[in-house]
């Protein structure tokens, strides 16, 4: 069987969804990857990973009539030359139009719903527009899907109550996965206080409430310091690099990674102010490194958060909250051992029912397969998955350490 899988940033792409080929390579089927043009890093990922990468004409930018069409026309291109058995794509842009050529082709389209995006935000008319009409390509590209995935009740329930896709086609699962040997528990930094955000450059993701919040602390903290780890980005909702470099007096921005382990571990506190997300991974990682994570209340991150558990959740939009909180976790640096011990109760109780039953990378092909028990994944990618039980156990010696 021929799987293509499309996605909106190589690097994610091939990253994130690298456990998913894999898993599929090892039940003997051919993978395509498809997406913008490789640099040299990827394409180097992409070899290692062994599957043949596509790479076509994605139009990122908004909605542009001959931009869309020429990314139309790139996909069903792509379907007419390799006559995939089944296409999985994720991303808004790559949902609809490859939802709609496959539609076209008669071929087998499964969708993964990462999070609402730029379209769904805002209540002014012009935006509301925006929201109706990304509705109705919704309503087209997945009319004949035979699965749509999401990362959370929110936005399946959006989209049911839209009527974008029955109920009957849709299923949830608890985000991407990460795997906790990669990475491991961590103690908290000896000196200092640090926060971090790791994220694209978007305004969606919450990045000015950082640094305005940031901007509040260091006038009674001024060595607090706040670090910055994404790429930039070619959306609408963008944020100028120029205007990023501007905020250097309150916010350290380190470009992109490919590692973010060594930002997390040198943290005391992961922050992700965003105005939405599907289920967010950075969240997840952090945890998993026994991070306490300080979000919102939004969609996708309030599924991360259990209230004064393993962190703390403040309004979308607010930087003064945000500053509020921050402000209780520097004058309140023992009581992040309780976070300690909250993460690690949170993982043992609420594992199986909240973060770690089944990641997206699972979610296609357990739809695929019909929930086929027999195809459940061996690999770590399941996050806190409580057979790694010397991983949990290794939790508990940080937590009785940190305690003494």
């Amino acid at each position: 069987m021929k799987i293509l899988i499309l996605g909106t940033v190589p690097n994610d792409l091939l990253n994130f969804r690298a456990d998913l080929i894999k898993d599929i390579q090892k039940k003997n089927h051919e993978v395509i990857a498809s997406s913008s043009p490789l640099d040299s890093v990827t394409n180097i990922h992409a070899k290692k990973l062994g599957i043949l990468y596509e790479p076509i004409f994605l139009n990122r930018h908004g909605l542009s009539l001959t931009g869309d069409i020429k990314t139309l026309k790139s996909l069903l291109n792509l379907l007419k030359k390799h006559k995939p058995s089944i296409v999985l794509a994720h991303g808004i842009k790559l949902v609809i139009w490859g939802g709609i050529s496959a539609r076209i082709q008669n071929i087998p389209f499964f969708a993964l719903i990462t999070g609402l995006g730029f379209a769904f935000q805002g209540k002014s008319f012009r935006r509301k527009l925006l929201t109706k009409f990304v509705s109705f390509l919704y309503k087209i590209a997945l009319r004949n899907s035979k699965a749509v995935i999401f990362q959370n009740k929110d936005n399946r329930d959006l989209f049911i109550d839209k009527r974008i896709v029955p109920r009957s086609k849709t299923h949830i699962v608890n985000g991407s996965g990460v795997d906790i040997n990669k990475f491991g528990f961590t103690k908290q930094p000896d000196t200092g206080f640090s926060f971090l955000l790791v994220a694209r450059l978007l305004g969606e993701k919450g990045l000015r409430e950082y640094v305005a919040a940031a901007k509040i602390v260091k006038a009674s903290f001024p060595d607090v310091k706040f670090e910055i780890v994404g790429a930039e980005d070619e959306s609408l909702d963008a944020i100028p690099l120029e205007e990023v470099e501007r905020w250097s007096e309150y916010a350290n921005y380190n470009g992109s990674t490919n590692d973010v382990r060594p930002f997390i571990e040198n943290c005391n506190v992961y922050v992700l102010p965003s105005y939405h997300e599907g289920l967010p991974r950075s969240t997840l990682e952090a945890m998993s490194m026994g991070r306490p994570v300080l979000t919102t209340s939004a969609s996708g991150c309030k599924e991360t958060v259990e209230e004064g558990v393993n962190g703390f959740m403040v309004p979308i939009g607010s930087s003064k909250k945000l500053a509020e909180r921050m402000i209780w976790f520097i004058e309140n640096k023992d009581k992040i051992l309780f976070l300690y011990k909250g993460i690690d109760n949170w993982l043992e109780n609420r594992h199986k029912n909240h973060i770690s039953t089944y990641p997206e990378e699972q979610g296609f092909c357990y739809s695929y397969w019909n929930c086929n028990k027999e195809y459940r994944p061996k690999s770590s990618i399941i996050l806190f998955d409580y057979n790694e039980k010397k991983q949990h156990q290794i939790r508990k010696k940080w937590v009785k350490e940190l305690w003494a």
